[in-house]
């Protein structure tokens, strides 16, 4: 269903707006690096545009901050409807290691409201470019077989029997291992 709407709604290639809202610049280092011919985003149609006026999809990057939420706020106004966000790393995720400083508002999301999320800090290329096209339906999920077993570790089982009081303390003479 998802990848029939995303087929709908952006049925040309799909045009990326970078958007820094501060941070390390670690993700943006791996945004671009996942644009480059290396990884061939492009394959999946997905192109870097320098306005967001020609975007569909906006790649957010560090946290909200009070010195560029006008800025994202106005990239974000800016984009044509159908648009999505995508909040990439720790840090537009949840706010990073700068969650609780003065300049820092939070996640992007208390800014843009955030369409799907990218773990990681910073995330891999591989990962971004495999979530942007998981998403748009040009790939198919790939799940992993979990298989978990519980580890039995040896219980020592008392009997009231085996009590022994030495020096005013009770002491186990012997015990069962179950």
């Amino acid at each position: 269903m998802l990848k029939e709407l995303c087929r709908k709604m952006f049925p040309r290639s799909l045009w990326v707006y970078h958007a820094n809202s501060g941070g390390c610049n670690g993700c943006d280092i791996e945004v671009l690096n996942a644009l480059t011919p290396w990884y061939d985003a492009e394959r999946f149609g997905i192109k870097l545009v320098g306005s967001p006026r020609h975007a569909d999809v906006m790649l957010c990057q560090g946290p909200a901050m009070r010195a560029t939420e006008i800025a994202l706020r106005r990239a974000y106004d800016a984009m044509p409807s159908p648009k999505l966000v995508f909040a990439i790393g720790s840090c537009a995720g949840g706010g990073g290691i700068w969650h609780d400083t003065y300049s820092v508002l939070g996640p992007v999301e208390k800014v843009v409201p955030v369409d799907y999320y990218i773990p990681g800090c910073p995330p891999r290329p591989e990962a971004i470019v495999f979530g942007v096209a998981l998403v748009l339906g040009l790939v198919e999920k790939k799940v992993v077989d979990i298989h978990v077993k519980q580890d039995e570790f040896p219980i020592p089982r008392y009997h009231p029997e085996d009590l022994e009081e030495v020096d005013g303390t009770v002491k186990y003479t012997k015990s069962e291992v179950v």
